[in-house]
């Protein structure tokens, strides 16, 4: 890897951390969907501008229909659940949760009947839900079941996103299906925000709503992209397992939280189970199988979705 991919994985492993600190920040004062309306429209805002001059966003919205599945199951819900979540658990924790999503992805087209288990596989998931089971189990206060459940239901739309995105977009201009999801989120979000709009406007969840925007969104989808033409998709997906990592130096660091039991086991059972469960099954003859049917055509669920299960969205 050159020094450039270097600096662009580093820079995307820190970027993609960072959220779960700035959301618990921001929702100490504002509405969970104030957070998630502002982040997208204004992320919309940035991009937008590119979008247009590089002619990225007109064949998006000709598949309006995939389009809407993936936003409401990769932003919609989940940056609203995240941020609810975040309400009452600690942004480390919820960043460890999310881990999962690769292993939930890995169910997910086992059960759609396009892939099979393995023993390696199927050891990885069992060690994985282990390691999520451990931390529920030390860490988290059972009596905020609303927290979990919404959890769940964000690694499920993170899981089912990148199917969408393989199945019905996948030949589409990346930059315009993020910037075209964004403007459908900021627009659904848009009503329930002005109902709860804050009264006051202070400095460190402003602040963090901005650097959520601006930094962890808009700027981030530019970086990745840059990182995926310097090193290819499946180098940069790697950072979907250093995310955690991050976000767990920062809770403790910077947000006071505490490093746990839970996380201590939990934290490399999690990863641990992610890499072996998401590792290519022996039956497929080696590397990733590419996708080489036209989006939209109904072609296969490949390899490539779950190598890539966090490539098309932001943390």
């Amino acid at each position: 890897m050159t020094r450039r991919g270097w600096a662009l994985f580093l820079a995307m492993g820190v970027i993609w951390g960072v959220p779960y600190a700035m959301i618990r920040i921001a929702v100490e004062d504002f509405d969970p969907v104030v957070v998630a309306f502002a982040r997208t429209s204004l992320g919309a805002l940035v991009l937008l501008p590119i979008a247009l001059y590089t002619k990225a966003l007109a064949p998006v919205f000709r598949r309006w229909r995939p389009l809407l599945l993936y936003t409401v199951a990769e932003i919609v819900g989940p940056w609203f659940f995240i941020g609810y979540a975040e309400t009452t658990l600690h942004s480390s924790t919820v960043g460890l949760l999310l881990a999962a999503t690769p292993l939930i992805a890995v169910v997910t087209v086992t059960t759609l009947g396009h892939d099979r288990f393995d023993r390696r596989r199927l050891t990885g998931l069992l060690v994985g839900f282990a390691g999520v089971a451990t931390l529920i189990g030390l860490d988290i206060d059972l009596s905020s079941p609303a927290a979990l459940g919404a959890l769940a239901l964000t690694t499920i739309g993170y899981a089912v996103g990148p199917i969408v995105i393989n199945r019905s977009l996948a030949d589409l201009p990346p930059l315009g299906v993020v910037t075209a999801s964004l403007i459908i989120a900021a627009v659904v979000y848009a009503p329930f925000a002005a109902l709860r709009r804050p009264t006051s406007y202070p400095a460190d969840a402003t602040l963090s709503v901005l650097g959520l925007a601006l930094i962890c969104t808009a700027a981030a989808f530019l970086l990745f992209f840059a990182l995926i033409s310097e090193v290819g998709p499946a180098r940069a997906t790697v950072i979907t397992y250093i995310n955690p990592a991050v976000a767990i130096v920062l809770g403790v660091a910077a947000l006071g939280e505490p490093l746990t039991a839970g996380m201590a086991i939990g934290f490399p059972l999690v990863i641990l189970g992610s890499i072996l469960g998401t590792a290519q099954s022996r039956n497929t003859g080696g590397g990733a199988v590419q996708n080489t049917r036209g989006a939209g055509s109904g072609g296969p669920i490949t390899r490539e979705v779950i190598d890539g299960v966090h490539r098309a969205r932001p943390e």
